[in-house]
């Protein structure tokens, strides 16, 4: 008999952040993650985390995940072969159906075992990467235009080829955020703007006329996710293309954002997309689709940023400028060595595995109760 699942650990991990963080109306100077950590009858470890979004609503919390994952998918996981993935992926989906997060927690840890096991980085067992340099997006937040043409400033000055600038419903006060933005780092910088559904299509469509003249590579899910109507009305009638994210939270809301026609760009994590074997199904739909994506999440620890990184360069048709920025807006790491993302851009990881060794101090000194 092979290999076989012997322990599966998750650490609540409450991060402070580097100040507070606005984005859709809500504010956070701490992010609340898992770390799971799966051990095989040989001692082979893998290890991964998840970072559920500020957001997220119940049973879809970092602690009602961590539950899910210690009462409902550890039982039913001892004994079974970590490397066999699409096996654990369809008993953990079967286990706690209405937690996708848990699911993808466990196989991304599991698939991480196995790159250890077989001595590869988690981008050869994606299918091998195309990409050798890695570039990420900057962000800027709802600020003042003269703050926050200061910040994108630097964002420049410090090697970003791109960045994202929130806005929320007024059309004058974001749009004079836009243009000071982009008065400040030049023509050469991609701007993105990200709304997180707070626009009416009225809304949306009076900051596309706004910043009209500043050159937006895209629009960043201005209405309410289910509004496809609407996002193909601002998509149509804008002027700017437009990204949905909080539209898409699986392959099936992928599929429906195709059929509606309301996008130019997709864009998702793999925690969103439900774990790495869902999100390169994903990625291949998209890209047969003729959309280009966008992959990452903003707040993650530097296990899910490596695995997105890793699983983005595996792909041409995933946009430069990564937003799996989390590293950056965090003031520590759970791992032995921090991942330094802020030049923005690195040099693909090798691996084996992620190439990162969990710190147990980290861990306690981090953990919350689950």
């Amino acid at each position: 008999m092979g290999t076989t699942i012997k322990k599966i650990e998750v650490f609540g991990i409450g991060m402070p952040l580097v100040g507070t963080f606005t984005s859709g109306g809500q504010s956070k100077n701490i992010t609340k993650c898992l770390v799971i950590r799966v051990t095989d009858s040989d001692g082979i470890i893998g290890v991964n985390s998840i970072d559920p979004s500020t957001r997220a609503k119940s049973p879809n919390t970092a602690a009602e995940l961590a539950v899910a994952i210690r009462d409902k998918l550890t039982p039913a996981l001892i004994g079974e072969d970590p490397t066999n993935v699409n096996r654990i992926y369809d008993i953990c989906s079967k286990t706690a159906p209405q937690q996708p997060g848990a699911a993808a927690g466990v196989e991304l840890a599991c698939i991480e075992l196995t790159c250890q096991r077989h001595g590869i980085a988690f981008h050869e067992y994606a299918g091998g990467a195309v990409i050798d340099n890695v570039l990420f997006n900057a962000w800027v937040g709802e600020l003042p235009p003269d703050e926050a043409a200061a910040e994108a400033l630097k964002w420049k000055n410090d090697g970003f080829k791109s960045m994202k600038i929130k806005v929320g419903n007024n059309a004058s006060v974001d749009g004079a955020r836009v243009i000071a933005v982009r008065d400040a780092v030049g023509s050469d910088i991609q701007l993105r703007m990200d709304a997180n559904q707070q626009c009416s299509v009225d809304q949306a469509l009076a900051l596309c006329n706004e910043v009209k003249n500043c050159d937006m590579q895209l629009f960043e899910q201005p209405v309410a996710k289910d509004d496809l109507d609407g996002l193909r009305k601002v998509r149509r009638e804008g002027g700017i293309p437009i990204m949905a994210d909080e539209a898409i939270s699986d392959h099936a809301s992928l599929i429906r954002a195709i059929k509606a026609d309301c996008a130019d760009y997709i864009k998702f994590g793999i925690k969103q997309a439900g774990g790495m074997l869902p999100a390169a199904k994903m990625m291949a739909t998209a890209e047969a689709a003729g959309l280009p994506i966008v992959l990452g999440h903003g707040f993650g620890l530097d296990l899910s940023t490596t695995a997105e990184i890793m699983l983005g360069a595996t792909s041409h048709n995933v946009l430069p400028g990564l937003e799996c920025v989390g590293p950056l807006k965090v003031t520590d790491t759970v791992c032995t060595t921090k991942l330094d993302i802020s030049k923005g851009h690195i040099s693909l990881p090798t691996g084996p595995g992620l190439g990162l060794e969990l710190d147990e101090n980290k861990l306690g000194k981090y953990g919350f109760s689950i």
